[in-house]
């Protein structure tokens, strides 16, 4: 089969490699249909994430059918239209008893990671019956991609990490897809104001359509001036970090107010400044996450009944041996106007 394969930092290819096999009785193998990239992905590429070595298929997001299944797989069979979730779970140790699925001591984001992932011809999946969930006839199979990871982590690390109540005044920075997929989920709980800081243009465009009251362009001026006049000086409720940079978690530390929540979401491969000299006195959360996936069959139910559309964060289609194209693309989304990518293994 072909797959994107991570050779080191800066340096991929989509190349020949071994068809994955069953290698446990709860394995399941699953023929991709449709997959994406992850901001994650690019984190990899960069060299941030040390658990990713040479020679690893990238992906922890798609949606496929099932091939072959391993012996012990109860809630499966061939031939089953599948959604892979990012985060794997065994159902059974400490962690998952507690919906830490994150955090499974056989499992966790393994995918593309510690083993093989999904940008693949297809993918191996441990422990199928607590880490797929079955695709209703008539599905929109795209719309389900977003499923596996973004709208989920966005949903999780960001809105309930956040605690966003009605009328609060909810600032994201980062208008990218997870900041996005923050937006549309923070939605559900009625905030008064949603402010999405970001320098790209067509971007905050974007929030503004999918439901920011207000946006900010941080590429010039000062972010915390607009807040101040946005908040009467007083700054916001909940402050999500959905970039991973140093700067936009600085951000966040600039505009909380008092009792407000900071919710990291991006991925930091370098680290960023805390400022207690500041923030000691103020009553400030903050949280971090990695997604537990726990709300994925809430979202699905959402997306199924159209209270939901991610489908619409689509804005680039390639065919799965395109992936390196798809890469330049999503890449170089200042360029491109490109928020996700999917592929299709036609």
């Amino acid at each position: 089969m072909k797959a994107l394969i991570y050779h080191g930092p800066g340096n991929k290819s989509w190349s020949e490699k071994d068809k994955p096999v069953v290698q446990q009785p709860t394995d399941a193998i699953v023929r991709i249909h449709k997959t994406t990239i992850c901001g994650t992905d690019l984190h990899i590429l960069k060299g941030d994430v040390a658990t990713v070595t040479g020679g690893r298929t990238l992906g922890h997001e798609g949606v496929g059918i099932i091939e072959e299944t391993g012996a012990s797989v109860a809630n499966f069979k061939t031939g089953d239209h599948v959604l892979i979730s990012c985060i794997t779970s065994c159902g059974k140790c400490a962690y998952c008893r507690k919906g830490m699925y994150s955090h499974c001591a056989d499992g966790g984001w393994i995918l593309g990671n510690t083993i093989d992932g999904t940008q693949a011809e297809y993918v191996r999946i441990p422990h199928a019956d607590t880490s797929l969930y079955q695709i209703p006839a008539g599905a929109d199979e795209e719309a389900l991609v977003m499923l596996s990871d973004i709208f989920p982590t966005g949903f999780e690390c960001g809105v309930l990490n956040g605690k966003v109540n009605p009328g609060d005044t909810v600032a994201i920075v980062g208008a990218g897809p997870i900041g996005l997929a923050s937006l549309l989920t923070a939605q559900f709980y009625s905030p008064a104001k949603i402010i999405l800081i970001d320098p790209d243009e067509n971007r905050l465009d974007t929030a503004k359509k999918f439901g920011a009251t207000h946006v900010i362009n941080n590429s010039s001026g000062s972010v915390v001036d607009k807040i101040n006049e946005l908040t009467d000086g007083v700054g916001v409720d909940v402050a999500i970090e959905a970039v991973g940079i140093p700067e936009t978690f600085g951000i966040c530390q600039d505009i909380i107010a008092p009792g407000g929540r900071i919710a990291n979401v991006g991925v930091h491969g370098k680290s960023a400044q805390l400022h207690l000299e500041t923030l000691w006195s103020k009553n400030i959360t903050i949280t971090t996450r990695l997604v537990d996936t726990v709300t994925t069959p809430m979202l699905l139910k959402t997306v199924l009944s159209s209270k939901l559309q991610p489908a619409q964060l689509i804005t680039h289609r390639f065919k799965l041996s395109e992936i390196m194209k798809a890469y330049d693309t999503f890449s170089k989304a200042a360029e491109t106007k490109s928020l996700k990518v999917i592929m299709t293994n036609e």
